[in-house]
């Protein structure tokens, strides 16, 4: 799967229920390499759900996801394959309690790429001090704030060499003095030409990061363009109104 060029992946007519619940409901979307697709709707909407079927977390019901030219959800793939080139960031940090920063990030390039320990450990040393967090590479997950533990999550799934990052809300359980550390990182990471896929309720992030915003409603996409457009110049009335709900809390 070539990385450098192109489309990086093609979600076409997707759909997802779960029982009578329709959540997606025939969504399309391309993200070319190095852009930065920011996801924003109301909690509900289908954004966590998108994330999750293009990590083949979730299997979709009808349609296709389209990897580097590769459909991904034909039913002889390897999902664990495709997953090791996908980087997935939820809410929730998700580190191992029990294990070391430093331990945390190596565990899957050592277990799933193979890598030798001293190669795994030498990266994620890059990679800590890279985010500010080389002094906390001996701590275990429960020493660091919020903010920090997210960053190693993120930095977890970078030492995977991920060609796609999926970033889910990621700093939605953060006290709001933390949110914007882990927002530098992403920054710092779209300025570097990662691919990103993003769900965010951060609007000024949206605004100032995202190649191009996706507004969801009810598990359809209502609209798209670039961020200049979308916010300030939003054609539909549902964008419209969902913006006003937005302005109006002072998310904005």
């Amino acid at each position: 799967m070539d990385a450098t060029a192109g489309t990086a992946l093609r979600i076409e007519g997707v759909h997802k229920a779960f029982g009578t619940n329709h959540v997606l409901k025939g969504v399309d979307l391309a993200v070319d390499t190095h852009q930065v697709i920011c996801l924003i709707g109301a909690s509900g909407s289908g954004k966590s759900t998108l994330l999750r079927c293009v990590d083949l977390l979730e299997a979709i019901d009808r349609g296709r996801i389209v990897f580097f030219g590769h459909d991904v959800t034909r039913r002889e793939v390897d999902e664990i394959r495709v997953r090791r080139q996908m980087g997935m960031v939820f809410q929730s940090f998700n580190l191992f309690p029990h294990l070391r920063v430093l331990r945390n990030v190596t565990l899957a390039p050592v277990k799933a790429l193979g890598m030798a320990t001293t190669d795994a450990e030498e990266e994620a040393m890059a990679l800590l001090t890279r985010f500010g967090l080389a002094d906390k590479s001996h701590d275990y997950p429960d020493r660091l704030s919020g903010g920090q533990q997210q960053r190693v999550a993120i930095i977890r799934a970078l030492a995977m060499h991920p060609k796609l990052m999926l970033l889910d809300e990621v700093t939605s359980a953060l006290d709001p003095e933390l949110v914007g550390e882990v927002l530098d990182v992403i920054r710092e990471l779209a300025a570097g030409g990662m691919t990103m896929l993003v769900a965010t309720h951060e609007m000024g992030f949206a605004r100032e990061t995202a190649t191009r915003v996706v507004f969801l409603e009810d598990g359809v996409i209502v609209e798209q363009g670039p961020p200049g457009q979308l916010f300030d110049a939003p054609r539909d009335d549902r964008t419209k109104r969902f913006l006003g709900r937005v302005l109006n809390a002072g998310r904005m």
